[in-house]
């Protein structure tokens, strides 16, 4: 479903690539969590894969679709929710969400039908005709959500995803996550929440410096890392271990 090849990124007048030789294979049905301190070439990777961002080496292919060669069909086949809800804040939720579903040619009775389930899942139904710049902080993560869904992409991929989130919604997306694999799709996300990324996920990745240091299922981590030690631990160990080699 994902696969990037040996892929870098540098920005000018860094010494250092924001990601270095990022080689990643994620299956569809799985849910793989994507980890690293603040600054370690996570939010850069993400947008690497979504072609928002350029990268100067390697290839990186969605659903088979090469994101540079094909860029129209790779980004048809994926669902993003930012970090940052950069999101029209003069369209009413409902407005966006049609927005959104216009751009990947969701038929109507199908929007509708997606629509109204996340809605009320995300209890969003009597504000989604209001307008978004009136939403709080946790209303707009929603709705975001939604749009990114709205089109059942076989990539979802999600940006820090949790925050501003209430529990309920947290518990929610969480759910959602869970189904969306289990219909075959596939999820890629970033998270600080170490806890929930132990629980949830079918494999992990750790990137630190640009560079991925650690990747597998969390019983290969452990055995790797540390067998009777928490992920949060094993990420503080061999994140540390890495700086005082740099």
């Amino acid at each position: 479903m994902l696969r990037i090849f040996s892929a870098s990124k540098s920005y000018a007048k860094s010494t250092f690539k924001a990601v270095d030789n990022l080689t990643l294979h994620v299956k569809k049905g799985v849910i793989y969590g994507f980890i690293g301190p603040n600054g370690a070439g996570k939010t850069t990777t993400i947008k690497m894969l979504t072609g928002i961002l350029p990268f100067e080496e390697g290839n990186i292919e969605i659903n088979g679709f090469d994101i540079k060669r094909d860029p129209i069909n790779a980004k048809k086949s994926i669902g993003f929710v930012p970090d940052n809800h950069v999101i029209y804040e003069k369209l009413t939720g409902r407005e966006y969400i049609n927005f959104m579903a216009d751009i990947y040619r969701v038929d109507l009775a199908e929007r509708k039908r997606r629509a109204e389930k996340y809605l009320e899942m995300f209890n969003l139904t009597k504000d989604v005709d209001s307008q978004i710049s009136s939403y709080s902080h946790g209303m707009k993560q929603k709705i975001c959500v939604i749009g990114a869904l709205i089109h059942n992409p076989p990539l979802w991929v999600l940006d820090e995803p949790l925050t501003g989130l209430d529990p309920q919604s947290s518990f929610e997306l969480k759910n959602l996550m869970r189904e969306h694999t289990k219909q075959g799709n596939t999820v890629f996300f970033s998270t600080h929440v170490l806890e929930v990324a132990e629980k949830l996920c079918d494999r992990i990745g750790i990137i630190n410096k640009g560079k991925l240091i650690l990747e597998g299922t969390m019983d290969e981590i452990k055995a790797m890392g540390g067998k009777d030690e928490s992920l949060e631990q094993i990420f503080i160990k061999i994140t540390n271990q890495q700086n005082i080699q740099i």
